[in-house]
C-alpha cells in the first residue's frame, strides 16, 4: 500500500549530494583544462575528494532515516536511495583508484584527452544518483540517459583503438534501442494512467479502473529496457563484445556501479509503481532469470578471454538478482517476506559489485604498458609471482562461485531462501544446478594461478594505494561472508522503509 507523504514543491536540501556532484564535476573539468600532464594527479585526488563529500552528505541523510519527496514528486530521498548511493560512491572510488595507472600508461590521460576519464566517470555517477532517487518517469529517464551517454563516450575514449571504437558503436546502437523500449513503455503507462509520477501510477493501477491490456503492454517494454541495462538474456548481446572491446578501466565502470542504479530503478518502477500487476512482470522476470542462468554459465565455460568470461559471469549473476526481485511477489509488507526478498536482492547486487570491482582491479594490476592481462593464460603462475594477490584473486573467484565462507555464498543463500519462501522449489533447483556448473570456470582461474608455471616474470608494478585498497577489497569480501548479518540487516531496514512509503 502506498502511504501518501507530504511533498515539497522545491526543497533542494534532499538533493544536496546531486548538486554537489554536478557543481564539483563541472568545476573539475574547468580546473583540469589548466593542468599539465605532470599535474594530472590533482584531477584524480579532487575526484576522490568530491566522491567523499557526496558520501558524507548521503550518509547524513541515511542516518536521518527519513523519506522526503521534493521537486513536485519527481525526486525522493529515502533510506534505500541513500544506502545505494553510498555503495555507488564506493564502487566509483575504487574504480578510479584501480584505473589510475592503467589509464596513464595507455595515453587516456594525456594530450587532448586530459582528465575526461575522471569527469565522465563522475557524470556517469551523477546519472546513477538521479536514477536511484527518481520517483518520476522523466527523472529516471534523464538519469538513464546521462549515465548512458557518459559511458558511450568512455567506451570510445581510446579513439586510436579499433576494438574500442567497434565496442562503442555496438553499445551506442543497442543502448539507443533499449532506451527507446524504456521510453515507449513509460509512454504507454502515461497514456493509461494520465500521470508520470510513480506513486500516482501505483494508485491508478491499484484502483482497477484501467484496462490491463495496455498496462501489460507497457510493462513488456519497461522490462525489456531494464533487462538490457542489467545485461539479462536475451538482451545481453552487447555485454561480451563491449566488455572485451572497452579498455579494462571502462569495463569496470560498466560492470560495477550501473548495476546498483538499475536495481534501484527496478524497485521504483516494478515494485513501487506496478506492484498490483506483479503477477505479469513476475513471469517475465522468471523467464529472464532462468535464461540468464543457463546461457550465462554455459557460455562462460568456453571462454578463454577473461573479460568475455566475466561478461557471461555477469549475465549469470544478474539471474540471481532477478530471482530476488521476483520472489517478493505474493507476500505481505510487515511479515518480513517482501522485505526479505528485496533486501536479499539488494544485498546480492551490492556484494556482487564489490567483488567485480576487485576482480577487474586485479586484472589492471597484472597489466602494464603495452600489455593487457585479459586472457586466462595471463594468470598462469600468479601464486609464484605474488602469493598475496593470487590469494586475493582466489577470494574473488570463490566468492563469485558461491563458496563459503565468502560473501558470494551468503548472497546466493539469501536469494535462494527467498525463492524457496515462494514455494518455487523447481526454480531453486535450477539456480543451484547452474551455480554448480558455473563454479567450473571460476575454479579454472584458481587452478591456473596456483598450479601452472608462470610465463611472465615481470614484477607487479602498481601504486601503493592501489595495492593497499585491493588488499582491503579482498579482506572485505571475506569479512562480509563471515559476518553478513549487519549488512543484510541494513539492507532489510532500508527496504522496509521504502516499501512502507
Amino acid at each position: 500500500m502506498i502511504t501518501p507523504i507530504p511533498q515539497e514543491a522545491f526543497n533542494i536540501a534532499p538533493a544536496y549530494a546531486e548538486v554537489t556532484m554536478i557543481v564539483g564535476a563541472s568545476l573539475l573539468l574547468l580546473v583540469d583544462m589548466y593542468l599539465s600532464e605532470s599535474k594530472r594527479s590533482i584531477t584524480y585526488l579532487l575526484s576522490l575528494a568530491l566522491l567523499a563529500v557526496c558520501a558524507t552528505i548521503s550518509y547524513g541523510d541515511f542516518m536521518a532515516g527519513t523519506t522526503t519527496y521534493t521537486f513536485n514528486g519527481m525526486y525522493v530521498s529515502d533510506p534505500m536511495s541513500n544506502l545505494l548511493k553510498l555503495f555507488t560512491y564506493l564502487a566509483l572510488g575504487l574504480t578510479l583508484i584501480y584505473s589510475r595507472q592503467y589509464t596513464t600508461q595507455r595515453g587516456m590521460m594525456t594530450g587532448n584527452l586530459g582528465g575526461e576519464f575522471y569527469v565522465l566517470a563522475l557524470f556517469a555517477g551523477l546519472g546513477q544518483m538521479i536514477m536511484i532517487s527518481g520517483s518520476h518517469f522523466l527523472t529516471i529517464y534523464l538519469g538513464v540517459e546521462l549515465m548512458s551517454l557518459s559511458l558511450y563516450a568512455l567506451v570510445a575514449l581510446r579513439r586510436d583503438n579499433h576494438k574500442a571504437t567497434e565496442a562503442a558503436m555496438k553499445y551506442f546502437v543497442l543502448g539507443a534501442l533499449a532506451s527507446g523500449f524504456l521510453l515507449y513503455g513509460m509512454s504507454m503507462l502515461y497514456g493509461a494512467t494520465g500521470t508520470l509520477e510513480i506513486s500516482k501510477v501505483a494508485a491508478a493501477v491499484a484502483a482497477g479502473t484501467i484496462k490491463p491490456t495496455i498496462l501489460v503492454f507497457g510493462i513488456v517494454f519497461l522490462v525489456a529496457g531494464l533487462a538490457f541495462k542489467l545485461g539479462a538474456v536475451p538482451f545481453h548481446m552487447w555485454v561480451p563484445d563491449v566488455y572485451e572491446g572497452s579498455p579494462t578501466a571502462v569495463t569496470l565502470l560498466l560492470g560495477g556501479a550501473p548495476k546498483i542504479a538499475t536495481f534501484a530503478v527496478c524497485i521504483r518502477l516494478l515494485v513501487e509503481g506496478l506492484l498490483p500487476l506483479a503477477g505479469d512482470w513476475q513471469q517475465m522476470l522468471m523467464v529472464l532469470a532462468v535464461m540468464s542462468l543457463v546461457i550465462g554459465n554455459l557460455t562462460a565455460i568456453a571462454q578463454t578471454n577473461l573479460k568475455r568470461m566475466l561478461a557471461y559471469s555477469t549475465i549469470a549473476q544478474i539471474g540471481f538478482v532477478l530471482l530476488g526481485l521476483l520472489s517478493g511477489v505474493g507476500t505481505t509488507v510487515g511479515t518480513g517476506g517482501m522485505e526479505a526478498a528485496y533486501s536479499a536482492s539488494m544485498f546480492y547486487v551490492v556484494t556482487y559489485v564489490l567483488t567485480t570491482v576487485g576482480t577487474f582491479g586485479l586484472l589492471m594490476l597484472l597489466s602494464r604498458a603495452g600489455f593487457d592481462a585479459d586472457n586466462v593464460a595471463d594468470f598462469k603462475g600468479l601464486g609464484k609471482r605474488s602469493g598475496w594477490f593470487a590469494l586475493m584473486m582466489t577470494i574473488m573467484m570463490f566468492s563469485m562461485a558461491g563458496v563459503p565462507p565468502l560473501v558470494g555464498f551468503a548472497a546466493k543463500f539469501s536469494v535462494l531462501n527467498a525463492v524457496l519462501g515462494t514455494g518455487q522449489v523447481w526454480l531453486t533447483i535450477i539456480a543451484v544446478m547452474f551455480s554448480l556448473i558455473g563454479a567450473y570456470y571460476y575454479l579454472r582461474i584458481v587452478k591456473t594461478m596456483w598450479f601452472d608455471e608462470p610465463v611472465d616474470s615481470a614484477p607487479l608494478d602498481a601504486p601503493a594505494d592501489m595495492k593497499v585498497v585491493l588488499s582491503l577489497n579482498g579482506v572485505a569480501i571475506l569479512a562480509l561472508g563471515v559476518l553478513p548479518g549487519p549488512l543484510l540487516a541494513v539492507c532489510a531496514a532500508a527496504m522496509k522503509v521504502t516499501l512502507a512509503t
